[in-house]
């Protein structure tokens, strides 16, 4: 059978890598309203710096991950790598459940963050090479909306089991589950996409460009192309407020007396929004250009951080959430979208690679930063602190990047 690209050609597949995103976010989405709680009441952890060790321990592997996905992606096909990523999701939520120290959590959160790595990354790669050069923006929104929206969902769902039957090990059980479907679905039904890349590459304007090396493509992506490294370190302010979010909110909500069931409703609203938002703001993209969504965004990520501190009741932080879900959803598709616009098809799954490794380091930027400040400080200095950075990286977008989609400019 012939290739062809497009998301149309490639719906059946394209709709499978779907689902699939969608239970690696919810893999991700188990720990979202429970563990800060664990850490607190069963671990008796009270340092803040101490208590985010989970959220390092998963940041600083994911990325690295990230970067061996798609040199690796390249190298052996995407199919394999995808798979590897689900094997090392085994463990993770029995380890959670049995874990008799919070050593076990951090061990844990390093298979986590390979598990994240190595499939979200690979469900992008290759929803890049089914949807091709037209609908890039629409096909990021929707791989980004399922695995986010899974994540919202997984948080509630989590959320209530934690309030009815405790933290362990009812809302672990539901994680093992996804890992389950992950790995039957991509034994049985996911299909190699490599080719698809490779039919692009052919077509590409700059066909006859020779491959840069490894160091090339690092270089090109995090610094020396304006739009690329633009978008890597929107992408690392942008996880870098995911980290915070993750692993503070929990404990500055439930500092203010909020119950275990309105914590997980608040875990739940900031990724739904983001992951529901992105089915507009992918395909927006599309029509409207990449960098002033971007630029927008982060400047509504500030706000709303800005929010979340200054605010003292469930109703302003439920406002302050759908705020945060609505900067992230213009920003997280459209940024992935920017790197397929400029990077080559013949190197884009390392350049993917690359931008996601700084993006995902953000998580670790973000707890790191946000315990030490929280430590000295307290929590909503913490969040002050991110909101100020978060403003200075929109700024960064307005004035370095430029228009990608439109321009359909390619790095030299």
């Amino acid at each position: 059978m012939s290739l062809r690209l497009g998301l149309r050609a490639n719906l059946a597949q394209f709709s499978l890598l779907i689902a699939v995103n969608a239970l690696v976010g919810g893999v991700l989405g188990q720990e979202r309203a429970v563990l800060p709680l664990l850490a607190k009441d069963e671990f008796g952890l009270t340092g803040y710096t101490f208590v985010l060790t989970y959220v390092v321990a998963f940041g600083l592997t994911k990325a690295a991950t990230n970067y061996f996905a798609g040199t690796w992606s390249d190298r052996f096909g995407r199919r394999p790598v995808l798979l590897a990523g689900w094997l090392a999701a085994i463990p993770v939520p029995l380890m959670l459940i049995w874990a008799p120290s919070w050593s076990w959590v951090i061990a844990a959160n390093v298979l986590l963050g390979v598990n994240q790595g190595l499939t979200w990354s690979t469900t992008v790669i290759m929803k890049i090479d089914l949807a091709g050069p037209s609908r890039r923006g629409l096909a990021m929104g929707l791989n980004e909306a399922a695995g986010y929206i899974a994540v919202a969902v997984t948080a509630l769902a989590t959320g209530y089991l934690a309030a009815r039957y405790g933290l362990r090990p009812a809302p672990f059980l539901l994680g093992l589950s996804y890992v389950v479907l992950g790995i039957g679905l991509t034994v049985f039904a996911v299909r190699e996409t490599r080719e698809h890349a490779r039919l692009e590459a052919t077509q590409h304007p700059a066909a006859a460009e020779g491959m840069p090396s490894e160091r090339e493509i690092f270089t090109r992506t995090s610094l020396r192309e304006p739009a690329l490294s633009a978008a890597s370190q929107a992408g690392m302010v942008n996880n870098l407020n995911d980290g915070l979010a993750w692993g503070l909110f929990p404990i500055l909500f439930a500092t203010a007396g909020l119950s275990v069931a309105k914590i997980g409703v608040l875990a739940a609203v900031y990724p739904a929004v983001w992951g529901l938002g992105q089915l507009v703001t992918g395909p927006l993209s599309d029509r409207w250009g990449r960098k002033h969504l971007i630029t927008g965004g982060m400047l509504v990520q500030a706000a709303a951080l800005a929010l979340v501190a200054v605010a003292n009741t469930f109703a302003v932080w439920l406002v302050a959430a759908v705020l945060l879900g609505a900067g992230t959803a213009m920003v997280y598709p459209t940024l992935l979208a920017t790197i397929g616009d400029v990077a080559h098809p013949a190197w884009r799954a390392r350049a993917v690679g690359v931008y996601r490794l700084w993006r995902d380091g953000g998580f670790a930027v973000g707890a790191l930063l946000g315990g030490i400040v929280a430590d000295l400080w307290g929590l909503r200095a913490a969040v002050w602190v991110v909101a100020a950075l978060t403003t200075l990286s929109g700024i960064v977008v307005a004035v370095r990047m430029y228009e990608t989609h439109s321009n359909r400019k390619v790095s030299a």
